[in-house]
């Protein structure tokens, strides 16, 4: 495991290297994209079933594309009950969080004669991708179709590849527990494009939630003005702050735990303590050997993982700000006092006995998060992203009269003699 000091001379190219993996994606991903986009986008279920068929290796028809009844009673028959029992408590504690996020609209009244306000309306109908390559993820399923659901949505309908032409079981489980009803078996840019523009069989959404490979999210960056998009997720990335304090087993479990997950994830440990920096580094080789991801975790963490030695906790703080990490761990003597400083993450873990796995599964808080640096303005998926919002004005004749002089003066300052008549015609 790589360990350098914050003042080293290679520090700030290796940092930059770092921060920079996975943001720009290439004009031939990008262009190959874009072209199953606009295929599906002209051809509708033609092009769609094509490329599943190409890409998946499942021959779907318009009768065979969405899960039945029939086979999501099935399914849902497979799964074990001890597994259906912890979906169920996750689900629990993830609306329980999500329902402190309901928005109001409100009314102004405070001159005579005006009354300004905002309505807030839930989406229509959403899209939630759930990946089905090399993994499975329930646990995404609900962090997107329970705010969602509680938001108000009426039609949230999950899209994800079929292996064999068969959902997973527990993609099914999660999609009864959070309410989603309808179920398509297709994935990768096609399912994307067929989200944004609709198709024969997959209705047209409003806004696409939900990470997936490089392809979804190059797709996503396609589509995104068709229809809302939560974000382009990147690589998964931890960053731990660390002091003396620190246990140095749970410091190495969670960064591996961060690294299974691709050969693009990131790990970085900011340390005050050269002591504790070795024994991270020894944690993480003892326990590396006994993973069953261990290949993934070594290319990860020999491109994307690091030990860093600050000069102070401040610096500390200072290096994750710049980096903007999507989880951010303080494993240090006084959490909430290093809390304060701390300006962009997607989500912080306080304490030695709040891992990262925590957030992703069971604490209740979501783990849709931005990554790749865009925690410096975005923000953890959440209820308020499937509102949108109305302004709605109303004046009386004597109100309107008080500001239509300084409106129409407005309007001809900037050379809208249209927009100043319309003010004036009433005027008279």
């Amino acid at each position: 495991m790589k360990i350098i000091k914050s003042n080293a001379a290679g520090f700030k190219k290796f940092f930059g290297e770092l921060r920079s993996r996975g943001g720009v994606q290439s004009p031939a991903l990008l262009s190959s994209a874009a072209r199953i986009v606009t295929d599906v986008a002209v051809r509708g279920d033609k092009a769609l079933f094509k490329y599943t068929e190409k890409f998946d290796g499942c021959k779907l028809s318009a009768g065979t594309v969405e899960v039945t009844a029939k086979e999501k009673k099935k399914t849902l028959a497979q799964v074990r009950p001890a597994d259906m029992k912890v979906i169920k408590l996750a689900a629990r504690r993830i609306e329980d969080y999500h329902r402190h996020q309901i928005a109001r609209g409100y009314k102004l009244k405070k001159e005579s004669g005006i009354e300004l306000g905002q309505r807030i309306l839930p989406l229509r109908r959403v899209g939630v991708y759930a990946p089905g390559g090399k993994a499975s993820y329930p646990s995404t399923i609900l962090m997107a179709a329970i705010p969602a659901r509680i938001a108000g949505v009426k039609e949230t309908i999950l899209v994800s590849p079929a292996r064999d032409g068969k959902i997973n079981p527990l993609i099914a489980a999660a999609a009864e527990m959070s309410g989603v009803k309808r179920i398509f078996k297709i994935g990768g840019a096609q399912a994307i494009a067929a989200l944004a523009y609709g198709t024969e069989t997959i209705p047209q959404v409003d806004k696409i939630v939900g990470p997936g490979n490089a392809y979804v999210a190059a797709a996503k960056k396609l589509v995104f003005g068709q229809v809302d998009i939560d974000m382009i997720a990147g690589p998964s990335e931890v960053i731990v702050i660390a002091d003396e304090t620190a246990n140095a087993s749970f410091a190495a479990a969670d960064m591996l735990a961060q690294v299974e997950h691709d050969e693009m994830a990131a790990a970085v440990l900011l340390t005050t303590s050269e002591d504790l920096a070795r024994k991270v580094s020894l944690e993480i080789y003892r326990q590396m050997k006994t993973l069953s991801r261990k290949t993934t975790a070594e290319k990860s963490l020999t491109r994307y993982g690091a030990i860093i030695v600050t000069r102070s906790m401040e610096e500390a703080v200072d290096i994750a700000n710049s980096f903007a990490p999507e989880h951010l761990e303080l494993m240090v003597k006084n959490p909430k006092q290093v809390l304060n400083g701390i300006r962009n993450a997607g989500s912080v873990f306080l304490g030695s006995y709040t891992p990262e796995a925590l957030g992703d599964y069971l604490a209740g808080t979501n783990h849709i998060l931005p990554t790749g640096g865009t925690a410096r303005f975005s923000s953890p998926l959440g209820v308020y992203d499937f509102y949108k919002r109305i302004s709605v004005l109303s004046f009386s004749k004597k109100a309107f009269n008080k500001l239509g002089a300084s409106t129409a003066h407005f309007a001809l300052m900037e050379g809208l003699d249209a927009h100043a008549r319309s003010v004036l015609i009433r005027s008279k």
